[in-house]
């Protein structure tokens, strides 16, 4: 059979397809039926692309190494957890015998390819630059195309970062034009300008003008991509005859706010958000017997349909069409119209540069996705997955393990796991706290005593840690804390596999493993002296490292749920977080990690009123130790001074409110207007304190 769309580039598992293959060929030479492109730019879906970035804290080098891992792991840019990929820009360089026989192009052509990157091998030396934006990212590299793959020219004359992004669209434009007629009202639910422009204008041509349409798009930055309200309704006024900002997160509020400007329900509904209440929003406002159009199967198609049968509502829904070679052609015609709107949307992006503030909705996002459970550890990140992963793996070899990371992170969980899927699960596992053990006696703790062997002994003896953990697991806990000499006694242990007790005179064996964490690396401690290098290494075979909550954000709501779920049983409540709440636990940096947030839902049950834990439950225990840090001490300042400067102690108090103002508000727009003062004031007097 001719491979017309790359069968023969699968690696694992074989008898697959690309697009649903976990791994495939990326080498540079192609075969007969294949085309090599250079690719100069990526444009993501935008919830890989969301997804991505609020795993990596919109940390950019992590954002790079994250999208060049997922990369060089599957050949591809598949993203396992959104399970959906984008599409690409670049030059063609070489083609096969048969591709080029069948082929309008030629070797220098700059090319659009809208098949989606789930399923064409890619290759990428380095990201060169990310474009918040539009979710686009500039690359060296190069991609393996197919017969069947859709590749046009590039459009001239039209930038390349809102073409693609109209592309990744083109599936639904050309369907809704054709069901659409003149005389409708017609409502776009905007996840960003620049969509609802694409959507505005091809029905406005479609339709000669004759149609009213109404934008409803959700009050928040991302949505708006950092312009103001009065800017985004500047951009959109030529094919929007009214752009509403609403909470789209509280469906029935935004309804009343909507139907109360409009008084009357429109005929086809248009939803390009996938933010959880953009759904019941699109099936309230629609007319019974009106249409609905769901541009992804991510923004809740099946939700409205399931929330329109409740409501005895009877509504016309579509999903999104497969792409097709009209809809190219169709697609940069409308561009070509809104070329100068789109253009203005450019220098608006351009002003004000890229966006990275990480905001309720992206966190708001997270919610569609499920989570996983292994044994007790609930996660939702691809950063957990892995270490997950990891550890499965690790807890089949019988060798010595360190755990890394923060007070909090879960390392106990982590050994949880290693014990219950290891060949010694039916044994002991043994947790010792090595920073409570004094040192005088350490010794007779990890390796017990005789009858007698000093004053005080018990008198039958004592077993120490290492006999009660013989054949299963000891873990040693915060092992940094051991002196120099208990680690020596330790690490003879461990070569020999034998000890003896004090005032023993026969040598004892042992089997066991040690699983050993600390909060501080290891290796940081050997390098400063204070951890024996040789135990290091012998402790050393399999390390692994356990990521802050900060850097696996999207673990934050299962947790907090899972906690909040516990308590609720504890207690015999049925308390719930609302989508803001989880907004502000989803924004908080936790420094005290897992161990912190479990502590912060437990006071949120317990001080909140209703059944709703609200935005203002959740920021007043979040933002207990902001107040606390922002109350001006006077005698602690001028303790042991014999004079101050009036001037010291107001720029004092003034950095500490900018500080508190930005931690509590996670932007400066918002902490200007918490503080009553312009965004221009605040950002100065922020690079005044260099904060």
């Amino acid at each position: 059979m001719e491979d017309r769309f790359g069968i023969s580039r699968v690696i694992e598992p074989k008898g697959s397809t690309p697009v649903t293959a976990w791994k495939l060929d990326n080498s540079r030479a192609i075969s007969e039926n294949e085309a090599r492109i250079k690719v100069e730019r990526l444009h993501i879906e935008r919830d890989s692309f969301q997804q991505i970035c609020s795993e990596c804290a919109y940390d950019k080098a992590k954002i790079m190494a994250r999208i060049m891992d997922i990369v060089e792991r599957r050949g591809k840019l598949h993203n396992p957890f959104t399970n959906s990929g984008g599409m690409f820009y670049g030059i063609l360089e070489e083609m096969g015998s048969e591709f080029q026989k069948r082929s309008n192009h030629k070797a220098g052509d700059s090319v659009l390819v809208c098949a989606t990157l789930t399923g064409i091998p890619l290759c990428l030396r380095q990201i060169k630059e990310i474009d918040y934006n539009y979710g686009d990212i500039v690359v060296e590299g190069h991609a393996i195309v197919f017969q069947a793959s859709p590749i046009h020219q590039r459009p001239k004359g039209l930038s390349i970062n809102y073409t693609l992004a109209a592309l990744d669209e083109a599936s639904t434009f050309e369907t809704i034009s054709e069901t659409v007629y003149k005389g409708m009202k017609i409502m776009i639910i905007g996840k960003d300008i620049v969509t609802t422009l694409f959507y505005a204008g091809s029905l406005k041509h479609a339709l000669e003008n004759d149609v009213r349409i109404l934008a409803v798009m959700d009050a928040d930055q991302a949505s708006l991509g950092m312009l103001s309200e009065e800017e985004a309704g500047q951009l959109l006024a030529h094919y929007v005859d009214k752009l509403i900002i609403t909470d789209i997160g509280k469906p029935l509020d935004a309804f009343e706010r909507i139907y109360e400007e409009e008084r009357s329900l429109v005929d086809v509904t248009i939803n390009t958000e996938d933010l959880p209440g953009s759904e019941t929003l699109t099936v309230l406002m629609t007319v019974c017997g009106g249409k609905i159009f769901f541009t992804s199967l991510e923004n809740g198609y099946s939700t409205a349909i399931l929330i329109a049968e409740g409501m005895a509502k009877k509504l016309e829904a579509y999903s999104p069409d497969q792409y097709s070679d009209s809809y190219f052609e169709y697609t940069v015609s409308n561009l070509r119209r809104m070329k100068d709107e789109l253009e203005q949307v450019d220098q608006f992006y351009e002003k004000l540069g890229n966006s990275r503030d990480l905001t309720e909705k992206k966190a708001r996002n997270l919610l569609l996705k499920k989570s996983e459970k292994i044994d007790d550890f609930v996660f939702q990140s691809p950063a957990t997955r892995a270490v997950i992963d990891d550890v499965l793996n690790i807890a089949g070899y019988d060798c010595n393990v360190i755990i890394q990371g923060e007070t909090g992170v879960g390392k106990e969980k982590i050994l949880g796991l290693l014990h219950k899927n290891s060949v010694r699960s039916s044994q002991p596992c043994i947790k010792i706290n090595c920073a409570t053990i004094q040192e005088n006696l350490a010794e007779s703790e990890f390796f017990g005593y005789e009858a007698g062997a000093f004053t005080g002994a018990q008198a039958s003896g004592k077993k120490g840690y290492f006999e009660l953990a013989n054949h299963g697991i000891l873990f040693l806990d915060e092992i940094g804390q051991l002196s120099l000499n208990m680690q020596s006694k330790l690490l003879r242990v461990l070569q020999e596999n034998q000890f003896f007790r004090i005032g023993g005179t026969k040598q004892l064996s042992v089997n066991v493993r040690v699983i050993c964490a600390n909060n501080i690396p290891l290796k940081k401690l050997v390098d400063q002296g204070k951890f024996r290098e040789d135990l290091y290494y012998r402790l050393n075979i399999c390390t692994i490292d356990v990521p802050p909550l900060r850097e696996r954000r999207e673990d934050i709501y299962v947790l907090a749920d899972a906690f909040l779920a516990s308590y609720n049983k504890k207690y015999g409540l049925e308390k719930a977080f609302s989508p803001t709440a989880i907004g502000r636990l989803y924004k908080y940096d936790w420094p005290g990690n897992v161990r912190e947030l479990e502590n912060a839902v437990h006071r949120m049950v317990i001080s909140s009123r209703g059944n709703v834990i609200g935005e203002e439950d959740a920021d007043s225990v979040i933002n207990e130790r902001l107040y606390d840090d922002v109350v001006f001490d006077m005698k602690k300042i001028l303790k042991g001074k014999q004079n101050f400067s009036f001037g010291e102690i107001i720029a004092a108090q003034e950095k500490r409110l900018i500080e508190y103002a930005l931690k509590k508000e996670g932007s400066t727009r918002k902490a200007a207007a918490f503080l009553n003062m312009t965004q221009a004031q605040l950002s100065r007097k922020k690079l005044k304190y260099d904060l």
